[in-house]
């Protein structure tokens, strides 16, 4: 999550658009390509570094078999480089894992995408025209919900910046970030546009654990997890640690241009909850993007309506948005399905063809500069890139 709008995340055959995804053409994604099927790809990531990214880790899965690449370092200090197995945030990849646990309780006849948001929430959704009553779960999952972005409050954003190091360990509770939003005016009636929303997947995992009775985190770690032997994946909750090995994560509390580079790895997650709060690797990415593009963790008509996208309209014109995944079509005409996630000193990007047979993860360890889906059209597309631009905006304040 960002405080840039969203429709900067895609880049590559879209020359704005939000974060990643779609489905295949297949030849044209090896078209090209020589002796080495990941020579683009690493190119791609050695601009990031030139760019200033400190590092950059990368992964892929498909017919070539498994490759792993990184370049920079891990640590501006020690200059460890990035190695295969580090953590680190993922930021709005998070959604994903969200909307399949409310797929799976749907499929079981708990819930319906159709129910209201007041019926699992009754009165949390109110204030200064937002109303619970007239928003679904699905509008929840696709962002069409209009409830404000509680990211997108001053208040929060200038905490999550300059005032980083004072409220780095601040605990949220998820419906303290709700009344955030009812603080502000909706965006626009239930329905009637799309605008990219962390409070929509914060209100998710609220009814997630209404419905179930349980933690948020322990149905994501039943359902998804374990059953995929993500290992290397965790919910930390309020706890403002990585779990061993990792890299450090780099910001700029600021966006003047001289603006300093801080280490912001360790910090309470909390305020990102069911929208960005996970933390991963690139081998679990791959993975569960593998199994969840491929139709390995929902019922046929739960999986048709994870795919079933609507436009987003004027923010990324040329981007489609499901239930917790974006899709879009590269430069090469190669369809991939996916998400972007960003959350201090991280930035990530999965994506996936819509078989789930070719899917790539990449990690950045910045938030103030990069273009991670670069790495997608090199990794899909094999495009050599030049001078990689710097795309994001300093600072990175809020997940996308």
């Amino acid at each position: 999550m960002k405080v840039r709008t969203i429709h900067r995340a895609l880049m590559g055959a879209l020359a704005t658009a939000a974060v990643t995804a779609t489905a295949l053409t297949a030849p044209a994604s090896a078209a090209g390509r020589g002796t080495d099927p990941h020579a683009a790809t690493r190119s791609a990531m050695e601009a990031q570094v030139r760019a200033g990214v400190p590092g950059v880790l990368g992964r892929s899965v498909g017919e070539d078999g498994i490759w792993q690449g990184s370049a920079g370092v891990a640590d501006r200090t020690t200059h460890r480089p990035r190695a295969a197995e580090d953590r680190f945030r993922v930021g709005s990849i998070t959604k994903a894992f969200t909307s399949v646990v409310l797929l799976q309780q749907e499929a079981e006849g708990r819930i319906r995408l159709d129910d209201t948001v007041d019926r699992w929430l009754p009165g949390v959704v109110r204030g200064h025209g937002h109303d619970g009553r007239d928003i679904t779960v699905r509008q929840l999952l696709n962002h069409t919900s209009g409830i404000f972005n509680y990211t997108e409050d001053a208040a929060l954003r200038k905490d999550l910046t300059s005032g980083f190091y004072q409220h780095r360990f601040d605990v949220h509770t998820p419906r303290q970030l709700v009344d955030v939003a009812m603080a502000h005016a909706p965006d626009f009636r239930p329905g009637a546009g799309w605008h990219y929303s962390n409070t929509n997947y914060v209100l998710a995992g609220m009814i997630v654990e209404k419905v179930s009775g349980h933690s948020y985190a322990s149905e994501v770690t039943r359902r998804v997890l374990d059953p995929l032997h993500l290992r290397a994946t965790t919910l930390p909750g309020t706890s403002p640690w990585m779990p061993n090995p990792h890299g450090r994560a780099y910001g700029k509390l600021d966006s003047a241009p001289d603006a300093k580079i801080h280490d912001v790895t360790d910090f309470n997650p909390s305020w990102a909850y069911s929208a960005g709060e996970i933390i991963s690797t690139t081998g679990d990415l791959n993975r569960f993007y593998h199994a969840l593009i491929g139709g390995k963790l929902l019922p046929e008509r739960q999986q048709r309506e994870l795919l079933t996208t609507v436009p987003t309209g004027g923010e990324s014109p040329d981007v489609a948005y499901g239930l917790g995944v974006f899709t879009t079509t590269l430069s090469c005409g190669v369809k991939v399905w996916g998400h972007e996630g960003g959350i201090p000193g991280s930035t990530s990007v999965v994506a996936s063809t819509p078989d789930g047979r070719h899917t790539a993860a990449f990690n950045l360890n910045a938030d103030w500069t990069g273009d991670p889906m670069a790495l997608v059209q090199a990794e899909y597309c094999g495009v050599v890139p030049g001078t990689t631009p710097s795309r994001l905006s300093a600072p990175l304040a809020t997940m996308r």
